[in-house]
């Protein structure tokens, strides 16, 4: 792998390194873009809910002899049903109290698809 050993960095002007509190429009939003609801996260996140629960209580039928299969089957639909069940729950939980308008959640803490 070659190296640049013998590369000269300069130093930049004064200017440069320090803020002068202008105007800087990286810090720009718009009120609209907090209102914009992202209906395929929701829908991603209420289909990862359901199939949580419906994971889990397979799982639970299995376990309590309900349902015919065998312990390692429960075990791994127990786990997939965790995985599926957790960021489900915390997306919904999220569009939901964004939909109520309660304080500090906002439908922009949702990623966009």
């Amino acid at each position: 792998m070659a190296s640049k050993r013998n590369v000269r960095y300069s130093r930049l002007a004064a200017d440069d390194d320090e803020y002068d509190g202008g105007y800087d429009p990286r810090y720009d939003y718009t009120p609209k873009s907090f209102d914009k609801v992202p209906w395929k996260s929701i829908a991603l996140a209420l289909f990862l809910l359901s199939l949580g629960c419906l994971l889990l209580f397979l799982s639970y039928f299995i376990f309590s002899g309900h349902m015919g299969g065998e312990r390692s089957q429960a075990y791994g639909l127990l786990g997939l049903g965790i995985l599926t069940f957790l960021p489900g729950f915390y997306e919904t939980r999220l569009a939901y109290y964004s939909w109520r308008g309660a304080v500090g959640y906002r439908f922009a803490s949702i990623p966009d698809y």
